[in-house]
This record gives structure tokens, C-alpha cells and sequence, in this order.
């Protein structure tokens, strides 16, 4: 399987951008697919995730009323809209994958993905 994020790019502060992750290779819809970031000299961290079958989603804390993800299953999409972004949001965004099944949990820690896609440079500055 394997995983193509796109969408990011130089935004001003306050203003909107929607990543989206294609799917290629998968046989099924029981996976997870997450969104994590990564801003210079710090750790990745998750942003968002969802159970592709069921739609059940997760969100880091503070991330919940600025962000949005979704899935398109029949264009085998995994978008992450983001909203009034600042320069903090600056990072490179990736999207991972790993089998599972349905249900209320949501995986959201790195190291529970084991298909990584290239990332995508979000870059939010004046």
C-alpha cells in the first residue's frame, strides 16, 4: 500500500488550506489513516485520525475546532481541512496508514502507523 499526501503550500496567517492523502494499493477499508506534523526541531505529533471503515475520528487536543478530517471512499481520499491557520501550524504534514478494524477507539500515536506517505510542506506566514 501506499500513501501521497498534497494540498500544502505558503498560506497567510488566518487563512485555510485542505491536505488530502490518495490511497493506493489497499484492498480494504479497515485501516486507520492519520495526520501527523512536524515543525523544525521538534517531534512529530499527531494532528488527526480516522478509521477509513466507519468514519470514527480523533483529534488532538487543541486542534479539534481548527481542523477537520474526512474520507472520500470512492476517490480513495483522505482530506484534513485546516482553518485559521498560524505560523505555529507551519510544519510538514504526513499521512500513515495501518490495518484496523471499526469501532469507537481511533489509533493516534506514531508508532501504531506502519505505511508513511512523503509529506507535505504547510507553510503559514505574512
Amino acid at each position: 500500500v501506499q500513501l501521497q499526501a498534497s494540498g500544502g503550500g505558503l498560506v497567510k496567517p488566518g487563512g485555510s488550506l485542505r491536505l488530502s492523502c490518495a490511497l493506493s494499493g489497499f484492498t480494504s477499508d479497515y485501516y486507520a489513516i492519520g495526520w501527523f506534523r512536524q515543525a523544525p526541531g521538534l517531534k512529530r505529533e499527531v494532528v488527526s485520525s480516522i478509521n477509513y471503515n466507519d468514519g470514527n475520528t480523533y483529534y488532538a487536543d487543541s486542534l479539534e475546532h481548527q481542523f477537520t478530517i474526512s474520507r472520500d471512499k470512492g476517490k480513495k481520499l483522505v482530506y484534513l481541512q485546516m482553518d485559521s491557520l498560524q505560523p505555529e501550524d507551519t510544519a510538514i504534514y504526513y499521512c500513515a496508514a495501518v490495518r484496523y478494524g471499526s469501532g469507537p477507539y481511533v489509533p493516534r500515536e506514531d508508532w501504531q502507523f506502519d505505511t508513511w506517505g512523503q509529506g507535505t510542506q504547510v507553510t503559514v506566514s505574512s
